[in-house]
């Protein structure tokens, strides 16, 4: 089950990243992400007394403040790259980071995954690379602001992906909540600041709405997939998120994929497989 719900989220993720994307090349990111952030505060406001998880303490709230913010730190620079570079090479590049992280601090903390997950997890990792273009060549150049913001995002998910995973069961979805209600201030404070929110109209506002949707449900998966798995796991399937904007952005926008980009997509089957069976 966790592997299952750790590729639902990833699916998601990869949907809704690719939309990002393509509505942050007319509308301002902030505002997009902000208007994303407040359609999920209503979504898990609603979700809560259904799943009737008493409020938990502090702690549990601040790693869900944490991860929040650091998950829009990394949607805002991702929408950047993505509006301004080719999706099939800045999604995937964000991943390598998003990936490793997880599974080094997964590592450090003691969890040990079987031999045969270790090596789907191996696998994993040059699939995400294989489709990031950081084996073989990119079909497109990316310029090297573009990567460092790229890279910043791949941080902040990263850190997102462990911080979920610090939460306690008993904490339900309140974690995804108290995110929300951290960032959206903020996000409405620079959004006025800079004007941004005149960039949200019509198309946009209806898209960044279902991206606040998409990436709620993304979320919740990952929350339950990694309380029921290894943080190292679960991060690795998550991490695979851009095998459906690098799919969507080549049947949709004719993005072109190289060989080693779609090896990359026939190795991350491979280590889906691996990793359910060691898990």
């Amino acid at each position: 089950m966790p592997i299952l719900l750790a590729v639902v989220s990833a699916a998601l993720l990869g949907v809704s990243d690719y939309t990002g994307g393509r509505v942050s090349r007319t509308a301002n990111p902030m505002a997009v992400t902000l208007m994303a952030n407040i359609v999920g505060l209503v979504g898990v406001a609603a979700l809560l007394p259904a799943l009737g998880d008493p409020l938990p303490g502090a702690s549990d709230l601040a790693w869900g403040a944490g991860a929040g913010i650091c998950g829009v730190i990394g949607v805002v620079c991702l929408y950047w790259a993505l509006a301004n570079g080719a999706m099939t090479v800045v999604a995937p590049a964000t991943s390598i980071v998003a990936a490793g992280l997880p599974v080094a601090v997964g590592i450090t903390l003691g969890e040990r995954p079987g031999a045969t997950a270790l090596v789907g997890m191996a696998v994993g990792l040059t699939a995400v690379a294989l489709i990031a273009g950081a084996l073989g060549i990119a079909h497109a150049p990316i310029a090297p602001r573009v990567l460092a913001v790229a890279i910043v995002a791949g941080l902040g998910f990263g850190l997102l992906f462990v911080m979920y995973g610090r939460t306690s069961d008993e904490s339900g979805m309140w974690p995804l909540a108290s995110g929300r209600v951290a960032v959206i201030p903020i996000l409405f404070g620079l959004c006025v600041a800079t004007g941004a929110l005149a960039t949200l109209r019509g198309r946009n506002l209806r898209l960044a709405a279902l991206i606040g949707a998409l990436g709620l449900v993304a979320n919740v998966a990952y929350i339950v997939a990694v309380r029921q798995g290894l943080l190292s796991i679960v991060a690795i399937v998550v991490a695979l998120y851009p095998a459906s904007t690098v799919l969507l952005a080549t049947v949709l926008d004719g993005e072109r994929m190289t060989r080693s980009q779609f090896a990359g997509l026939c190795l991350a089957a491979a280590a889906l497989v691996l990793v359910t069976i060691g898990s």
